[in-house]
């Protein structure tokens, strides 16, 4: 199978990246949307097993599916395959730069905006509410959930617009606030997200096969629980906007999310992939190669740089031939200068300086885009010396965030494209068998 990484034959220009990119490939391909769900989904005559969770269907019985994320149109269309006629039809709506898996069979194709909301995410999420809201108790839907879905279903009340909702993102990025933070306030902003739509699927089966980007897993954190019973209230979002301060939207924009039970009775959310899964091949394939591999952790969070500090700190201990792997999600909290970049590059620029000989360290994201065209970059003597050849000061970049640009002069960025899965973000640290 070929690399996802497009770049790999420019990057490959030692045997460490070499090691290092083909763990990343495996990697990738262990978490591709179409592969996770031919391995997860079959149906049988009457029958729908899902994750080993079996659902008998009567012979009239019609399935939809509907979905937002990085991975909806993928997993749409590995649906169509797999449920065949037993597929009545449903709507995805997923990231700008998916049109070219366009147009799906039977399921209705949308494209909206991200990471910042606009008018067509509205559109599409009104459109997800409308076909669920149709349903009765003998449909069945499946719905996936996965990362980018909170900003698809962007779907306020009418003191509120996207526009409004994009300028709050800004603010929330610009403070560094977590994951759960962003979405304890965006749950309170959509009547799509914080179990709405299970309210609207009501009182439809319905399926949600969940593709997580969280540290942790937190299944009503992921694409802000859409299908999950919320825990959160409008109280604690108005204590998140005041404590970020946030002028982008007056109160009245705030709803609560549904908290009665029988509205969730008849939902099932599978957790069907993680970052595990990942991790777990990349160990695998680094063992076989005569590395001496260690899964750290799967959930890593806090400021890029001190991240990258603690995988330096962590990969220079270590014995040589050893092969380190973190998954999770750091943050950059913008100061006066915000140029343009991801946190998988701040990151990887973060570490350039302490960088040793025989050491290398990748941080990428899986969906392959770190707030830029970029997946993530390469963190090794050999960038470094690229941008001492180019006279590109380390800490000029670093202090005005402009990791893109510097990654753009020396030629060390990853670049994947779109993959149609996102489960956080990965790091991998090497120190090679020999000097």
């Amino acid at each position: 199978m070929a690399s996802i990484i497009k770049n790999l034959d420019v990057l490959s220009v030692t045997q460490l990246r070499k090691d290092a990119l083909t763990i990343i490939s495996t990697g990738y391909d262990a978490i591709n949307t179409r592969t996770v769900l031919y391995e997860a989904v079959t149906i049988n005559d009457n029958t729908l097993t899902i994750s080993g969770n079996i659902y008998p269907l009567s012979p009239t019985q019609k399935i939809w599916v509907v979905g937002a994320g990085k991975c909806a149109i993928e997993g749409a269309a590995a649906l169509e395959d797999i449920l065949g006629d037993h597929l009545e039809s449903g709507v995805v709506v997923d990231v700008s730069d998916a049109t070219h898996r366009l147009p799906l069979k039977k399921i209705e194709g949308l494209i909206g905006t991200h990471p910042e909301p606009s008018q067509k995410n509205r559109d599409a999420a009104k459109r997800i509410v409308n076909v669920l809201s149709a349903l009765t108790k003998d449909d069945i839907v499946i719905e996936i959930v996965s990362g980018g879905g909170s900003t698809l279903l962007c779907l306020p009340n009418g003191a509120m617009t996207c526009t409004n909702e994009a300028e709050a993102f800004r603010e929330l990025t610009d403070a560094g606030v977590t994951i759960t933070e962003m979405d304890t306030v965006r749950k309170h902003l959509s009547n799509a997200r914080g179990g709405w739509l299970a309210h609207a699927a009501y009182p439809a089966k319905l399926i949600g096969l969940i593709f997580s980007d969280v540290p942790g897993n937190d299944i009503s954190v992921i694409s802000s629980g859409p299908t999950v019973k919320d825990t959160t209230t409008i109280t604690d979002a108005q204590a998140l906007i005041k404590k970020y301060n946030l002028h982008a939207f007056s109160p009245d924009a705030l709803i609560e999310t549904p908290k009665e039970d029988y509205y969730f009775a008849s939902v099932q959310n599978v957790l069907l992939v993680t970052n595990e899964r990942a991790l777990t091949r990349m160990k695998h394939l680094a063992e076989t190669m005569g590395y001496m591999a260690h899964i750290i952790t799967d959930r890593y969070s806090g400021e890029a740089h001190t991240v990258i500090a603690d995988v330096l700190g962590a990969l220079k201990k270590s014995p040589k031939g050893t092969v380190l792997l973190y998954g999770g999600e750091s943050t950059v909290t913008l100061g006066e200068h915000a140029g343009k970049g991801g946190r998988n590059l701040e990151m990887a620029l973060s570490g350039l300086p302490n960088i040793g000989e025989n050491e290398i360290i990748v941080p990428f994201s899986t969906d392959g885009h770190d707030n830029t065209d970029f997946a993530g970059a390469i963190c090794d003597n050999i960038t470094k010396e690229h941008a001492m050849r180019s006279r590109l000061p380390i800490e000029i970049y670093l202090r005005e965030h402009r990791s893109y640009d510097f990654f753009t002069e020396t030629g060390d960025a990853l670049i994947t494209g779109n993959t149609g899965t996102n489960v956080s973000d990965i790091i991998i640290g090497i120190i090679a068998h020999t000097n």
